[in-house]
């Protein structure tokens, strides 16, 4: 429910911001535009994280094939000691993946925002975006709703024109596509749709009679106008392409595996089929989401960085890692001054338990020496027990 509701703000914080970019600049397909770019910019530092790992990963790829060459028949030490250059090199294997992961949250945030028919609309009621996509779809509100989620017929005969019921199907006529339409294109329409002049879109909520509702858009009639749909389906899927080969180029060689590779062959074809049949409103936003992708990563990969900086920055962690290492063995020897061989504390003054000497000499001193006896038999004047006095 937490992730639910999460995700419904994000979808309502997003109409906004695109209502907002309206408002200033009206003109939709620029507001997408300007959006778009919003949208990278935020996820910019994850963005140059993600070349960045990848380049620093290309770099250390010799170290980790002389470690797989190494430990070639144990895979867990193999493992280790990898995981251990990659740490000591400052290397995220998984940091490549999030800025992919979270292109699809909003990708689908983005198509629930511009997609119409819908409900609830994500775009506030009292924006200038709002009355231009209802003047073609006009889809009611929350409250012109029916409490069973269903469009009122008095609403659909009080529009204007009023929709006509055929066949138990209310089809709302089209009305001209102001404040919609960007380079010759409906944004409201796809390219399935384009040129074709019975071109509709279906409510998912029906009539409270019953009936189908359909909203009959303004397309294009003719082969021309299909061209610019056209052209911005290919470019999506061009722009996919190429932005997957500059990534796989970056990638450092036998670290993708054989289904990752064909993923990378496949996601240009799907975006590609996504293209003809979806808005041309996404459409346009996916496109300007690859070309800023591409302009991106042709700086970032232009500057990659060189093995010398890495090592440096490797040796640099370890002179940290050095200096903590010298103050832990400081007071281990510390520890070790304070405590005997056999791990009993020294006496105040620095003799062992049991000894009766000053600090430094012994309790008994070998035959021969400074104030011993001079056979083994005798006793040193100086080992002699004063007796107590009675």
């Amino acid at each position: 429910m937490i992730a639910l509701d999460a995700f419904q703000w994000l979808l309502n914080a997003m109409g906004q911001i695109l209502a907002w970019i309206y408002d200033v600049v009206p003109n939709w397909g620029l507001s997408i535009i300007i959006l778009t770019v919003l949208i990278r910019l935020v996820l910019l530092p994850l963005g140059i994280k993600q070349i960045r790992s990848m380049q620093n990963m290309q770099i250390i790829q010799p170290k980790v094939k002389q470690i797989q060459q190494k430990y070639k028949g144990n895979k867990q030490k193999q493992q280790e000691e990898i995981m251990a250059l990659y740490r000591e090199h400052g290397v995220n294997p998984l940091s490549g993946c999030w800025p992919t992961l979270l292109q699809f949250p909003i990708l689908i945030a983005m198509y629930s925002v511009v997609r119409f028919p819908q409900y609830p609309v994500h775009i506030p009621a009292d924006s200038k975006l709002y009355s231009v996509v209802s003047a073609q779809i006009p889809e009611p509100t929350t409250e012109q709703m029916t409490a069973e989620a269903e469009i009122p017929v008095s609403y659909l005969r009080n529009l204007e024109p009023p929709a006509q019921k055929t066949g138990g199907v209310w089809m709302v006529p089209e009305k001209p596509p102001t404040g919609t339409t960007f380079v010759g294109m409906n944004l409201l329409c796809s390219a399935r749709q384009a040129g074709d002049d019975s071109a509709n879109v279906v409510s998912k909520y029906h009539a409270d009679d019953g009936g189908t509702v359909e909203y009959h858009l303004d397309c294009g009639s003719s082969v021309p106008d299909r061209i610019p749909y056209y052209v911005f389906a290919a470019l999506m899927f061009v722009t996919t392409y190429y932005q997957q080969r500059q990534m796989q180029g970056a990638s450092p060689p036998g670290t993708s595996s054989q289904q990752q590779q064909q993923l990378m062959k496949l996601m240009p074809l799907v975006f590609g089929v996504f293209g003809f049949f979806f808005p041309a409103g996404l459409v346009l936003y996916w496109t300007t989401s690859n070309a800023w992708q591409i302009g991106q990563q042709y700086f970032m990969l232009k500057s990659r960085p060189t093995a010398e900086t890495l090592a440096a920055r490797a040796d640099g962690k370890k002179q940290r890692k050095g200096f903590m290492a010298s103050l832990m063995d400081r007071a281990n020897d510390e520890r070790r001054d304070r405590e005997s061989g056999n791990g009993r504390p020294l006496k105040p003054g620095g003799t062992k338990p049991g000894s009766t000497g000053k600090p430094g000499t012994s309790a008994q001193r070998k035959p021969g020496s400074a104030g011993g006896t001079g056979s083994s038999g005798g006793s040193g004047a100086g080992n002699r027990k004063k007796r107590p006095k009675r």
